[in-house]
């Protein structure tokens, strides 16, 4: 197999990698006060601590996977990547500040002991998970359409050019499939009132990315694609189908299975459809593609044995993450808030009554408190499970 080649496949499965591991982190942030409706304030709060609680150890490892394929097509494919970044500048780095607005979001959520506190850090996650599931799916529909670049292969469409009904469906459909998929997630990780209604919500958005997802996949395949595509398209369909099924049968993991397979299959869809181009152009003469995009076979087989090396260690330390947070969590493993009274932090900051003494900022947690960074309690024993990220 020519390197081209070979690096154009690695980073789909990096993608593939991406988007079903950090499509569930989004589904679970876009579904937080979905699930975690409740009059009583102090319920609701340890609801929504619970929820993020189930991907606390792993959502920023889950981005692992994006530097890595942002990393891998600069160094593969300049061209894809220099043409890809300033073309999609606006979508792109929307992206990127949800991202950090809804990691800033989890470290800190739990640091502050106020309600009002807790509330931004909440908007923020559910910003931060409903910006980027809506244009990453945007994105990828403009790639699978192709973009309107120039003889010297830059894009000159402008923002609204990327917003036509097959990228808006796109978008609507990686929205349907992230919900979905962090829906059985939860219901996956979770054990009581939670797991019942995420368990519900899983169906209705199977059943609604069945309907959506199907009409994208049928219109990219008719439109954009080739033939082989259509067994991707079939296995999209049966996987989206087995998620429902499963779902209605209360069996968690198999839904999960089936709802990774389908995000996994949309993803070859679209390489697949792009394929020999890794940018498609209106004009197929100004087309980007994996060889006149390319590094240098030096640069390439330097890659190659980079990879080879350092992949299977990634793979293995993501795995163990896994396996260590495996089990469920209901509300009971989730402990009283700690975190320090805003009020001390402003007089602190600003010279109010607090401010005279370093004793007023006490930051050790009551005995039998669990500390969100370390998972032991005060008296210096360690809780089993995960430690409370959102605490």
């Amino acid at each position: 197999m020519e390197l081209t080649i070979l690096w154009f496949v690695l980073i789909a499965i990096l993608w593939i990698g991406y988007l079903v591991l950090e499509g569930f982190d989004f589904g679970v942030g876009m579904l937080l006060p979905i699930l975690s409706r409740d009059k009583d304030k102090a319920k609701q709060d340890k609801e929504r601590r619970l929820i993020i609680n189930t991907i606390g150890p792993v959502w920023d490892g889950n981005e692992v996977w994006l530097i890595t394929a942002g990393g891998a097509t600069f160094a593969a494919f300049p061209e894809w990547y220099a043409t890809l970044f300033s073309g999609f500048y606006i979508p792109l780095f929307l992206i990127l500040l949800a991202l950090i607005v809804r990691g800033v979001a989890f470290e800190y959520r739990g640091k502050i002991n106020d309600d009002r506190w807790r509330a931004r850090c909440d908007q923020a996650i559910i910003f931060g998970s409903w910006i980027p599931a809506v244009l990453w799916g945007v994105a990828f529909a403009n790639l699978v359409r192709g973009v309107e670049l120039d003889a010297a292969h830059q894009y000159v469409g402008g923002f609204w050019a990327l917003l036509s009904p097959f990228a808006l469906l796109g978008g609507l459909t990686t929205v349907l499939l992230f919900l979905m998929h962090g829906a059985v997630f939860i219901a996956l990780k979770t054990d009581g009132e939670v797991r019942v209604k995420a368990r519900r919500l899983a169906g209705w958005f199977s059943v609604a990315s069945v309907l959506v997802a199907g009409g994208w996949a049928v219109w990219a395949q008719v439109a954009y694609s080739v033939p082989w595509t259509w067994a991707v398209v079939v296995v999209a369909a049966l996987s989206l189908v087995g998620v429902v099924l499963a779902n209605a049968k209360a069996r968690e993991g198999w839904a999960f299975l089936f709802s990774a397979l389908a995000i996994l299959s949309a993803t070859v869809l679209i390489f697949g459809s792009m394929y020999p181009d890794v940018m498609p152009a209106f004009d197929p003469a100004n087309s980007l593609t994996i060889d006149n995009a390319s590094s240098t076979q030096y640069t390439l087989t330097v890659m190659t044995w980079v990879a080879v090396i350092l992949v299977p260690v990634v793979l293995l330390y993501q795995s163990w993450t896994y396996w260590v947070f495996r089990r469920r969590l209901s509300t009971k493993d989730i402990p009283p808030p700690i975190g320090l009274s805003l009020k001390k932090l402003k007089d602190s900051a600003f010279g109010g009554p607090s401010s005279g003494s370093a004793k007023n900022l006490d930051l050790t947690p009551a005995t039998g408190e669990q500390d969100p960074g370390t998972g032991a309690t005060a008296s210096g024993s360690a809780k089993n499970g995960p430690g409370d990220t959102s605490a």
